[in-house]
This record gives structure tokens, sequence and C-alpha cells, in this order.
């Protein structure tokens, strides 16, 4: 079984910053693209950014130059460092990977962790 588990949500002030942290674990064989979604009450899932095995990120624009996605394929974790945080940054953070195990190649996520930006 393949298990992504996410951390480091919570409250913060508008113009603060949080680190999310999500670590695969399970029978990994790779570790392909990692990514992470938000989703706003009332609003679809959208992906904040990714990235790849080798390190290329990609944004969406709502976030560039706030937030920066970083990897240690190592220990198969990938961080989301969010700074300058806005109310509108207010959603659930969902982890994803696209990685091989030994049951094949597929697409994974993890639970959610709440984020709220709020004075």
């Amino acid at each position: 079984q393949v298990q992504l588990v996410e951390s480091g949500g919570g409250l913060v002030q508008p113009g603060g910053s949080l680190r999310l942290s999500c670590v695969a674990s399970g029978r990994i064989l790779s570790i392909d693209d990692m990514g992470w979604y938000r989703q706003a009450p009332g609003k679809e899932r959208e992906l904040v950014g990714h990235i790849t095995s080798s390190s290329s990120t990609t944004y969406a624009d709502s976030v560039k130059g706030r937030f920066f996605i970083s990897r240690d394929n190592a220990k198969n974790t990938v961080h989301l460092q969010m700074n300058s945080l806005k109310p509108e940054d207010t959603a659930v953070y969902y982890c994803n990977a696209v990685l091989r195990s030994f049951g094949g190649r597929g697409v994974y996520w993890g639970q959610g962790t709440q984020v709220t930006v709020s004075s």
C-alpha cells in the first residue's frame, strides 16, 4: 500500500508563512512528478504547483513568487513553502504524486491539510 501524508497546515495571519510537507510511504519503486493542489469552499480543486523528479517546478499564476516547492528524493518528501499568505489562499491543501510501486504506476493523493489565512 502507498500512502501520502501531509502536515504543517494551520491558522496564520495575512502576510505570514507556512511550510507544508508530504511524505510518501509504502512499497515505492520511484516517484515521478509530485505536486500540491488546493480546494477552497465552494470551489473546484486547483493546481498550486508541481515538481518533477529532476526538481523542475511550475506554479499557478496566483502563487508565483510567493510559494516554493522542493523535494527530498531520498526521503520521498515534497515541501510547499508558502510566504506572504493572503486570505484567498485559505483552502485544504492536497499532496499528489505520480509514482511506481510494486502494484504498478499510479496517481496518489494525500488526505489534505487545512490552511486558514485570517486575522
